[in-house]
């Protein structure tokens, strides 16, 4: 089922996630299938619960259809995660342009760390504590974020933030438009 994906401006996209009960969640499994169907109705690459209206830590990932021959890496990464906590960020800042499903149309340079370490669970509540580099990391730290109510505009420099701030204040006032199911204030 596609679910709507909550836009700026709305409450739930600056509330701190919590961890949930993974054993005991109602239809966990089909809410990661849910999130996936939504992500990838949205030509995107990563969703988080907040984005679709959950104050939940989970998110989901899938960058194989990025991968290619110089980022063979990215095939087969299409992952959950659930009670995800980033454990270490390390490396240089590096500035990479981003977008987001629930900022339609604006995309910024973001500095994020090169690495970081994150655990978290699985969609079949198996541990991990992993490290990432480079994309990956990148991917995941602007996902991670939602569950911590930070936009990626939260981390644009101060002339870049001058620059989309009516673009964010017509979102804020429902005034967007994009080719996927939102949900506005």
């Amino acid at each position: 089922m596609i679910l709507p994906i909550y836009v700026y401006g709305h409450p739930i996209l600056r509330k701190v996630a919590t961890d949930i009960d993974a054993e005991n969640y109602p239809n966990l499994k089909e809410l990661v299938d849910n999130m996936y169907e939504t992500m990838y109705n949205a030509d995107g690459v990563g969703l988080a619960g907040p984005q679709v209206g959950l104050e939940d830590r989970i998110f989901v990932v899938d960058l194989e259809p990025l991968a290619d021959d110089e980022h063979p890496e990215f095939k087969n990464f299409k992952k959950a995660f659930i009670n995800a906590h980033i454990t270490e960020r390390t490396g240089d800042l590096v500035h990479v342009e981003e977008g987001c499903l629930s900022i339609p149309g604006i995309h910024e340079k973001v500095p994020r760390e090169a690495q970081i370490r994150i655990k978290y669970l699985d969609e079949n509540l198996q541990p991990h504590d992993e490290e990432y580099t480079g994309f990956m990391a990148r991917v995941i730290q602007h996902e991670y974020d939602h569950l911590d109510g930070i936009m990626f505009t939260d981390r644009i420099s101060p002339m870049r933030k001058r620059m989309v701030k009516s673009k964010l204040a017509n979102m804020e006032k429902g005034k967007v438009k994009c080719n996927y199911r939102i949900k506005t204030v």
